[in-house]
């Protein structure tokens, strides 16, 4: 029987793309553990379905009773944990949902994982991996990078999560002597990102001519990273890694919100011009829907990751440039349109996010993207 890994979360965006990865590149069995939430879709694990090595289970990361089941039943040589609500704008509605699941999950799996390696039930070699974002440190100005050292100094209610999170990772290994990792990543694109994300929220809202909303002035700098080129971390760490350490993962690609925008544009000009799209109405190129609307409050300015480690200790960089993963990500939404555009008839239909409600007031405010 080949080793298994159980992977949460892996109905999602970066997790559909890493177990695609390691059932394309290794021998390991994969039993995935998702809640299938608003982006925990199916669809993205449809292309597995018949593969003997690859087995779905529904459930909760907070649910103790489930996890210790899937543990004790198919008995994973790792547990790589990319279960997490992501956006920044819902978590600015809805907290109390980024705690439960980000926190008390990650918690949760904490405390199954260490009974099932403290008695002897984990093969040799066990390794839980946290899959966590380079928001946790904050925001940089026009100098610096994230390292592996930059202390933690989350600004929105997604990184604080985050951050909690990966402090009860650490305090495990510390503490109970669990043998972890963590990871941290730069913004991530690539084929299968939920479109409230920016780079597939503006792709679609380019097709159907909708306004193109920039936060603020569109200064605000990510570094960019191709969501093969993360997954290929995150296996290579949870490989090769050294327990209780950390590892950042970054694209070398940083550009200002409004070049990403501007780029996205220029691509989507190349593979579907906006004279041949209907609803251009006479619009010579998707660059003419740019709109600046109000900016999130506490937006970060910069994140720029210095992923030094991960390569003198792993031997990993990353393969794509920008330009070439956003040529093959707006490839891959023209070629999937049909799956978007299931996403589209579900709750969210591509409306800004990040409105709360003024309680004295009863009136909702504009958060800002």
């Amino acid at each position: 029987m080949p080793e298994t890994y159980l992977v949460t979360g892996a109905a999602g965006f970066i997790g559909s793309n890493f177990v695609r990865m390691v059932l394309d590149q290794t021998d390991k069995r994969v039993a995935v553990l998702d809640k299938l939430t608003y982006a925990g879709n199916p669809a993205n694990l449809a292309s597995f379905t018949g593969n003997p090595s690859f087995c779905f289970i529904k459930g909760d990361i907070a649910d103790s009773v489930i996890v210790r089941r899937v543990l004790a039943e198919y008995n994973p040589v790792a547990l790589i944990n990319f279960a997490a609500e992501s956006h920044v704008d819902r978590s600015i509605e809805s907290p109390a949902e980024f705690l439960r699941t980000n926190v008390s999950g990650t918690f949760n799996l904490l405390e199954a994982a260490r009974d099932y390696y403290q008695e002897g039930s984990a093969p040799k070699g066990f390794r839980f991996l946290q899959v966590s974002t380079d928001e946790v440190y904050g925001s940089l100005d026009q100098g610096g990078f994230f390292t592996e050292e930059t202390p933690y100094a989350p600004n929105s209610p997604y990184s604080a999560s985050k951050a909690a999170a990966d402090h009860f990772v650490r305090a495990y290994f510390s503490t109970y002597d669990l043998p972890v990792l963590i990871t941290n990543c730069s913004n991530n694109y690539g084929p299968f990102q939920f479109p409230e994300k920016l780079i597939p929220l503006m792709i679609l809202k380019a097709l159907d001519a909708q306004a193109l909303p920039i936060y603020g002035d569109g200064s605000n700098i990510r570094d960019w990273i191709y969501v093969e080129d993360h997954c290929s971390g995150v296996l290579t760490a949870l490989e090769n890694g050294v327990p209780g350490r950390k590892y950042n993962f970054g694209g070398n690609s940083e550009k200002s919100n409004l070049e990403v925008v501007e780029e996205l544009c220029a691509v989507l000009d190349e593979l579907a011009p906006a004279s041949r799209n209907p609803a251009m109405r006479g619009k010579s190129s998707y660059l003419e829907l740019k709109s600046f609307v109000q900016d999130r409050p506490g937006h970060d300015f910069r994140y720029a990751i210095d992923a030094t480690r991960a390569r003198n200790e792993l031997g990993w960089t990353p393969e794509h440039d920008f330009r070439q993963g956003l040529e093959r990500t707006v490839a891959w939404y023209l070629e999937n349109l049909d799956w978007c555009r299931n996403i589209q008839s579900g709750n969210y239909r591509l409306e800004r996010l990040g409105l709360v409600k003024d309680k004295s007031q009863g009136a909702e405010i504009d958060q800002g993207q």
